[in-house]
């Protein structure tokens, strides 16, 4: 009997050392597999604190990519306008200029080092410049947007209220007095505007007048900044419809950066139309000109002057008063233009994007500013 008693004892004991050992590996493993784990975090965080430094110059030998891009199509004699159809603007690039000079070998895949970027170029002359808008202007792009006419008064007093220096109140407009009531309050600018984000700050401007047929895409811009309309629970088109209300924005139609002409080379033609005179049938005959193919004599493909004569032979339809028009509103040259660059290296990525500005002199290309782009 002592002999079973001590058999049974001795099992005892080893099923109880057998629990502790299974017991210590599994917390080792899972301290192994926390340590592990903790290492693979390390690793990639360091890995990208090593990248952030290269990818920041990946994002910089773009923008000088871009730089040399558009000197280089400056410097070209034969092709003294910017158009669509040229290197710079991501076109196949069949003029001269392109096949008889080193823009003939740019890239869209620029690869340096241990990664490679990728870059966009486009201008602000392709839109018009919301600073020197009048309210002849902002009425039309209202218009064009397809804003009910009642609600034109108070936009377009409360957007020149806005950029104006005084605190003169316009017609139905909005100064101090309205924006210092908000939650939380704020100044109005009274000056012109710098980023064209600022429109939805200005009171009755929406998320979806703003934005436009992209309405659906930019949810997050309310977290920047909030519409006044919005804010005082007003119910926006879009939630009533359940779809945008607005087939163009005015973000689409804007721009705060731009000499103040319209370059009818890269204007849509929406944007096309805030130019007095040019309906939707004007403004599609201005586009189908310019996009025939460019045989050099300025007769086919992009526009070369914005002199009315020249305009009244190259587009059926328009009119000489109209063509005037255009001319007063219109050039074929952009001076200032966005650049939007995508770093990789391995699986990190990086985007930037620069504001550039372009002289008459090719050799006179400045960065005006350089950025992290944050994707909304």
């Amino acid at each position: 009997m002592r002999i079973h008693k001590s058999s049974s004892k001795a099992r005892r004991e080893e099923a109880i050392a057998i629990v502790i050992v299974m017991i210590a590996i599994l917390v080792l493993a899972i301290l192994a597999g926390g340590f592990a784990y903790s290492m693979k975090v390390e690793t990639t965080l360091a890995l990208r604190a090593n990248n952030e430094a290269e990818l920041e110059w990946l994002g910089r030998s773009g923008v000088e990519y871009a730089r040399w891009i558009l000197a280089a199509q400056r410097a070209c004699p034969a092709e003294q306008f910017d158009a669509l159809s040229q290197v710079w603007a991501g076109g196949t690039g069949n003029g001269p200029c392109s096949t008889n000079s080193a823009l003939g070998e740019v890239i869209k895949e620029v690869h340096l080092g241990n990664g490679y970027f990728t870059w966009k170029i486009t201008d602000h002359e392709s839109k018009y410049n919301i600073n020197v808008a009048n309210e002849a202007i902002l009425q039309q792009a209202l218009l064009l947007m397809g804003v009910d006419a009642g609600e034109f008064p108070p936009l377009v007093g409360a957007i020149l209220d806005w950029v104006d220096p005084d605190d003169q109140q316009h017609v139905d407009g909005a100064e101090n007095d309205y924006y210092h009531g908000l939650q939380p309050p704020y100044d109005a600018k009274n000056g012109p505007i710098d980023d064209i984000s600022e429109l939805l700050m200005v009171r009755g401007v929406t998320a979806e007048m703003y934005w436009g047929a992209g309405s659906t895409n930019h949810g997050g811009i309310g977290a920047v900044y909030q519409s006044p309309t919005a804010a005082s629970g007003r119910s926006s088109r879009l939630g009533m419809e359940g779809m945008p209300a607005y087939s163009v924005g005015l973000v689409d139609l804007f721009t705060p950066i731009s000499s103040g002409k319209i370059n009818i080379n890269t204007a849509s033609e929406a944007v096309l139309q805030l130019i007095p005179g040019v309906d939707a049938q004007r403004a599609e005959a201005i586009v189908s000109a310019r996009s025939g193919e460019d045989d050099g004599s300025g007769i086919t493909g992009p526009f070369r002057s914005v002199d009315p004569g020249y305009l009244f032979n190259r587009v059926p339809g328009l009119g000489l008063e109209v063509a005037r028009q255009v001319s007063r509103f219109g050039d074929v040259h952009s001076s200032s233009f966005d650049v939007e660059i995508e770093a990789h290296i391995g699986s990190s990525t990086r985007r930037f994007n620069a504001v550039l500005g372009r002289s008459p002199n090719p050799r006179d290309v400045q960065i005006l500013t350089f950025c992290w782009k944050f994707d909304k």
